[in-house]
């Protein structure tokens, strides 16, 4: 991650909510003239003792930079914020939170407005923004070139991934990555209820053992990538979705004795079902993604 240019380039940035506020302030330490909007200007005030300069109304702040980074609410209070500023020849990166459907057609928007267009999806908290060791890193899809001028820029706040040409490209990456960490944090909250009711195993105890079954499994991942593109879903398969469905009842019984209900996981458990009763147990759970696809 670039945490200092050798010329820093001036931008603006719109949106100072808790992740806005904290890109803000990664810019500023690494000497990038910022200017600054928004909605409730007291939150801007904190940022002038760090050299920010404070724009009263958004067209002033797009006039005052060629970079303009948006970091509002959702889509609609982009448009709505830039409704009255004038766009054409703005390199305009939107960070806000958005559908691959939303960017793609922000994208067309800027376009008609003369403007270039790069859309993010963020893949970090704000206490991580800033920190190359947190990790934190930013998707960016749309406009090359774009994306190569001001990358050293981009690069400062949190680590800067090109996913391509495609402007919808970035919002589903996020999507898709924050999805999987929702599915897994469903099996983490019902493991963690299965064992609430033993007084003598302390949750602390038991989330060693936890994350570390979940880091041993999380290279699956990798075996149903290779069976998705090769297409032979029975490739490497140790526990096919018969056995796992099997298995399942005792999941379910186990969920029962402990007072668990088992919605969490009961769509899951519905979808091995349904794939095995339809010829394909002897394949891993790469089928699923079918047979999400075909619903």
């Amino acid at each position: 991650m670039t945490t200092r240019n050798a010329s820093p380039t001036p931008l603006t940035l719109l949106g100072l909510g808790d992740m806005g506020t904290a890109l803000a302030r990664a810019w500023l330490a690494a000497g990038h003239p910022l200017t600054v909007w928004n909605r409730t200007p007291a939150k801007a005030e904190p940022l002038v003792a760090e050299g920010a300069h404070v724009a009263p109304t958004v067209a002033e702040a797009v006039a005052a930079a060629d970079l303009v980074v948006v970091c509002l609410l959702d889509d609609a209070s982009v448009g709505e914020a830039l409704a009255a500023a004038e766009l054409a020849g703005k390199d305009i990166v939107n960070l806000t939170t958005s559908t691959p459907a939303q960017a793609r057609e922000r994208a067309r928007w800027a376009q008609q407005r003369s403007a270039r267009f790069l859309d993010g999806g963020i893949m970090a908290v704000p206490p991580m923004i800033g920190i190359p060791e947190a990790g934190g890193y930013v998707f960016y899809s749309g406009d090359h070139a774009l994306f190569e001028q001001h990358r050293a820029t981009l690069g400062v706040p949190a680590g800067a991934r090109y996913v391509g040409t495609d402007p919808g490209h970035a919002a589903l990456h996020d999507v898709a990555l924050l999805s999987a960490m929702t599915g897994m944090f469903a099996g983490i909250t019902h493991a963690f209820a299965l064992m609430r009711p033993e007084q003598d195993v302390k949750p602390t105890a038991f989330a060693g053992m936890l994350t570390d079954w979940l880091r041993a499994m999380a290279d699956m991942a990798d075996g149903m990538a290779h069976q998705l593109e090769s297409g032979d879903y029975t490739e490497g398969v140790v526990s096919n979705l018969a056995m796992m469905t099997t298995g399942n009842a005792t999941l379910e019984a186990t969920a029962e004795e402990q007072g668990v209900h088992g919605e969490l996981l009961a769509p899951f458990m519905a979808s091995m079902r349904e794939r095995v009763a339809h010829g394909y147990g002897d394949e891993g759970l790469a089928g699923l993604v079918d047979l999400l696809r075909q619903r």
